[in-house]
């Protein structure tokens, strides 16, 4: 049974809602939304701008599980076995490797002069499959120039837009790249004291660095330029269903012994420390900022039934006077920010995962180092939700408490 003081508070709490003006429940409405959207979307902003950069490094370099050189190894022994056996694993959906060299570039040596400065870049060069790498990591999306590579593009190259002076807009200390280079363009490579020309084919643009100072080739001229005869590959990105996790693929491989000859690590492994310390960084900026607004939000309930209780203290002495309890009418006023917090926390949640969420995923935000999105995680939104209701009634209860403990006769005759 619902205690008498409970339903008598709540009783007045709609009556008074039923009887407030339009404009003013709108207006304190409209400051919970604000509210609740500083709470979510600030620190989503933050984290988000974080979190594009992490998901561009999954999907164009990582994949979801990714296989890689040990340290004292200079390729990954027994990749043939190894690529096999992931393949066979059930919940993958493609694999695909890669060579890779320390490289130098060298572009416009055909007029230079003997006194002049060469021209050159140091770069790694990847040797790929452009089907499979295309097919895991969609790289041939990040092209701005020319075309991507294909199978029998000999003497071809894609090179990454940090290796080029004029997508550069600042000048970087210790980092050579390649002026007046474009498509077309032949420049040398030279790689473990073999020099190869070959023509630029295409550019590609990517915020995720390890693909933006790389330079692309197809795998069986580079694996022969590098004297790879074995097979041998330096990295193995390997993407897997929806079903799957990660760890699930990883832990698999290092039971049938793949730790032995290489470095196995699921995307959030591989994830630079630099990225996970400023997510962190991030989230605790955005719980400052956040707890400014629910600050300002506590202030703003307060005031609203203050002055509301404050108006209406004769009526309060009117209802105390003929036997309504001081703590029911106390619960009228919590009900009544209750009411507030829970409305304007449903019109946020409904702009977040109904709009904002969507729209920052189709469209993210254009920052220099990552596509930003807005990160809104179900449990933490609303946990927020919690504290918002939770702030807002303690700031309706308060106000309502100072005025309701005044004599009765005092409040009814108004006098302070």
């Amino acid at each position: 049974m619902v205690p008498l003081n409970i339903r008598v508070g709540f009783f007045l709490a709609l009556r008074a809602l039923k009887r407030a003006s339009l404009w003013t429940t709108g207006l304190i409405v409209f400051v919970m939304v604000l509210t609740f959207l500083n709470l979510v979307v600030i620190s989503g902003i933050l984290v988000g701008l974080l979190q594009g950069a992490v998901d561009a490094l999954r999907t164009e370099y990582t994949s979801d599980v990714i296989v890689s050189t040990l340290s004292d190894k200079s390729y990954i022994e027994n990749s043939g076995n190894l690529i096999a056996l992931a393949k066979e694993l059930q919940g993958v959906e493609r694999v695909t490797a890669r060579y890779i060299e320390p490289s130098r570039l060298e572009a416009g040596y055909q007029t230079r002069k003997e006194s002049d400065k060469p021209d050159i870049a140091n770069a790694l060069v990847v040797g790929i499959d452009p089907e499979e790498e295309d097919a895991i990591s969609g790289i041939s999306n990040d092209i701005i120039e020319g075309e991507f590579l294909e199978a029998g593009d000999y003497d071809k190259i894609v090179l990454g837009n940090y290796l080029l002076k004029q997508y550069i807009l600042f000048e970087t200390p210790g980092l050579a790249t390649l002026d007046n280079v474009g498509i077309g363009t032949k420049i040398r490579l030279h790689v473990g004291g073999v020099a190869r020309e070959v023509t630029v084919k295409g550019i590609l643009k990517s915020k995720v660095d390890e693909i933006a100072l790389r330079a692309f080739m197809i795998d069986s001229q580079f694996r022969s330029i590098i004297g790879r005869n074995d097979g041998n590959v330096d990295e193995i990105a390997i993407k897997i269903d929806e079903e799957t996790t990660p760890e699930e693929i990883r832990d698999a491989l290092v039971l049938r012994g793949a730790k032995q000859d290489a470095r196995v690590q699921t995307f959030e492994e591989a994830q630079p420390q630099a990225f996970k310390d400023v997510i962190s960084t991030f989230n605790m900026l955005g719980a400052m900022f956040s707890s400014i607004g629910l600050v300002v939000a506590s202030v703003t309930i307060f005031i609203v039934i203050f002055v509301n209780a404050l108006t209406r203290r004769k009526y309060i002495g009117i209802l105390k006077g003929i036997g309504v309890n001081g703590r029911a009418i106390e619960y009228s006023y919590v009900f009544q920010s209750i009411f507030y917090a829970v409305i304007g926390s449903a019109v946020g949640l409904l702009l977040v995962y109904g709009f904002l969420v969507p729209y920052f995923a189709a469209n993210p935000i254009d920052f220099p180092f990552s596509d930003g999105i807005l990160v809104a995680p179900y449990e933490q939104t609303f946990f927020r939700v919690g504290l918002l209701v939770v702030s807002t009634v303690i700031a309706g209860y308060i106000p309502a408490w100072m005025i309701i403990r005044r004599n009765t006769l005092d409040s009814i005759l108004g006098r302070n």
